[in-house]
């Protein structure tokens, strides 16, 4: 049976925003909850006293407050070296039965230069590789037979160490990447280990992108 608990829950997890508003506890209830009521009623199917929701909201953000920000903030605070890198060229190719052995050889090639930045991912169909942009003439030989599907240069690179908890903690890409995403940085590419992660964003937004992880440290 629903319970206007059950759906205030509901209908705050289905929207990420307002939900790390709520757990911040900056929000108005009385307001959220007048906004809400039109969409509770009929979930519910009956009418709805704003009081009660306006309590429902109020359990939820004190839990959320707990479940949230306490855990998260402890693998935040506890963030290590944070690296960037600049002028970087992301690639995507279309998977084929050559392109390891392309990789292999650009592999090879970068070997030989420790200074470069190199890493690569592989989906389903698509192969990703970022390179430092003085290996784009390598690239571009090497793989001049493969399907290219996106390049991208002028890229810059951020690669934080998090702790061990990180692993155990949920929500803690989550809320990093809400928090570039409310200043309207353009995430390039994502690419993660067990507990480092790298995003690549325009050279144009590096430095806002490496200010808002690194305040991440003070929260």
């Amino acid at each position: 049976m629903k319970t206007i608990s059950s759906v205030v829950e509901h209908y705050i997890k289905t929207k990420p925003f307002l939900l790390s508003a709520l757990s911040q506890g900056i929000i108005n209830l009385t307001s959220l909850a007048r906004n809400m009521m039109p969409e509770l009623e009929q979930e519910l199917g009956k009418d709805v006293k704003q009081g009660a929701v306006v309590m429902s909201l109020k359990r939820l953000s004190e839990d959320l407050d707990f479940r949230v920000n306490h855990k998260i903030i402890k693998v935040l605070r506890a963030i290590g070296e944070i690296t960037v890198r600049s002028s970087l060229t992301d690639y995507t190719f279309a998977v084929s039965d050559t392109i390891l052995a392309k990789q292999a050889e650009l592999i090879a090639n970068i070997n030989a230069n420790p200074e470069v930045f190199y890493t690569s991912s592989r989906g389903v169909n698509e192969t990703n590789i970022v390179v430092s942009s003085s290996m784009n003439a390598v690239v571009d030989r090497l793989f001049a037979d493969e399907k290219q599907i996106e390049r991208t240069e002028d890229l810059a690179s951020i690669t934080v160490k998090l702790p061990k908890e990180n692993i155990s903690t949920p929500g803690v890409y989550y809320y990093i990447f809400q928090r570039l995403a409310w200043e309207g940085i353009i995430i390039s590419e994502v690419i993660s280990t067990s507990y480092e992660f790298t995003i690549l964003v325009s050279e144009q937004e590096v430095d806002l992108a490496f200010k808002v992880i690194k305040d991440l440290k003070n929260l």
